[in-house]
């Protein structure tokens, strides 16, 4: 029986972006769950697409289908038939060649972590410690001047410009979004 664990089985290759995780089997015909890290399942991880993994030696996978169902996204790939071969996927990440993945109007994580957060005036909050990408909004986790971390929608009204040569986030928070929530 294949060791598995909930820990992905590697590190991000320099010049690779993580598109998804393979989490646990669905069904019995070798579909697995996903946790998706791209805002474009639809174009990255279509039918028909070939991605590469980490490990390296687990691919390449090729997406036989893709749907969502009940919320989570299910991929099914041309070289597994089983759950057995789908549990054994469990933990490997699908990658892509970073300049395939962006379209020039995004972060990726470790574009924007440490970066200095600065209000409208220019006046320092904190720094970006990370930012998660979820389905529905993007979060900017941002420890602030004050010591704690609070999380900001990645949205244009509150986040309205990234200048990465100059090390800076902007913050246009209303009142109490930097505040601890206890």
């Amino acid at each position: 029986m294949a060791q598995h664990s909930n820990r992905e089985r590697g590190s991000i290759p320099e010049g690779m972006v993580r598109l998804a995780r393979i989490g646990k089997p669905h069904a019995l015909k070798g579909e697995v769950t996903v946790q998706l890290h791209t805002d474009e399942p639809e174009v990255r991880l279509a039918v028909g697409t070939a991605v590469q993994t980490v490990p390296a030696e687990e691919g390449p996978l090729t997406i036989a289908s893709r749907r969502v169902h009940q919320g989570v996204t299910l991929l099914g790939f041309e070289q597994v038939t089983g759950r057995d071969g789908a549990e054994a996927l469990r933990g490997v990440v699908l990658v892509a060649p970073a300049d395939e993945e962006l379209d020039g109007e995004g972060f990726y994580p470790e574009d924007l972590r440490g970066l200095e957060v600065v209000d409208g005036q220019g006046e320092p909050l904190g720094a970006v410690k990370d930012l998660h990408l979820r389905p529905a909004q993007d979060l900017l986790e941002v420890t602030t001047t004050a010591g704690h971390d609070v999380l900001v929608p990645f949205v244009e009204e509150l986040v309205p410009h990234v200048d990465l040569e100059a090390g800076q986030v902007t913050v246009t928070a209303p009142a109490g979004l930097l505040e601890p929530l206890d």
